[in-house]
């Protein structure tokens, strides 16, 4: 099973509590206007990634991370390959995980996907992007979304203590700006 990839960052401390992997997956029909992310949409664009491939990545950084965020693009639009991902995390590593959709809270247990979710991710931030109602703290972009702790591996107060923005240089020069309140040039 494959899984359609925007990026894959294996460090980062402003997309959940501790060091993480992120994997943000590509496409995206919500279309959010003000959306952080737009290059994410399109589904034709990114790479495809076995789930094993992406699973050996994540183990191998086991050691060094607390956990994955999945986010997009929109995961849930991919849910089989990411529940896929996530179940083998969770089988395999003593990583958490947090999931990132927007999705609103009711759409997203109404999904045929919901007790699977419930059972693999740690916490899981709903809702569609609203720049009107822009917060940018405690990993929530904009008021209307919602948090779900689905453990109690982590609280309210370990999403408020994560840094709001983060700068990357990869080895080949590449810049990413990340977070919830990242950075412009």
């Amino acid at each position: 099973m494959n899984l359609r990839l925007h990026a894959f960052e294996p460090a980062s401390r402003v997309n959940g509590p501790g060091q993480r992997a992120v994997v943000w997956v590509q496409g995206c029909t919500l279309g959010c206007p003000g959306c952080f992310n737009p290059e994410t949409h399109g589904r034709l664009t990114g790479s495809e990634w076995p789930v094993d491939e992406l699973l050996t990545a994540i183990a191998a950084r086991a050691g060094a991370i607390e956990g994955v965020t999945i986010s997009g693009g929109e995961p849930l639009q991919q849910s089989r390959a990411v529940v896929e991902l996530l179940t083998r995390i969770k089988e395999t590593t003593p990583l958490s995980t947090l999931v990132f959709t927007g999705f609103s809270w009711p759409e997203v247990r109404a999904m045929p996907v919901y007790p699977s979710l419930a059972r693999i991710v740690d916490v899981l931030l709903a809702g569609r992007y609203d720049a009107s109602q822009r917060i940018a703290a405690g990993l929530l972009g904009s008021a209307n979304k919602t948090v779900h702790f689905f453990t109690d591996r982590y609280t309210q107060a370990d999403l408020d203590a994560i840094p709001e923005a983060e700068i990357t240089i990869s080895p080949e020069g590449e810049v990413l700006l990340s977070g919830i309140r990242p950075l412009t040039w």
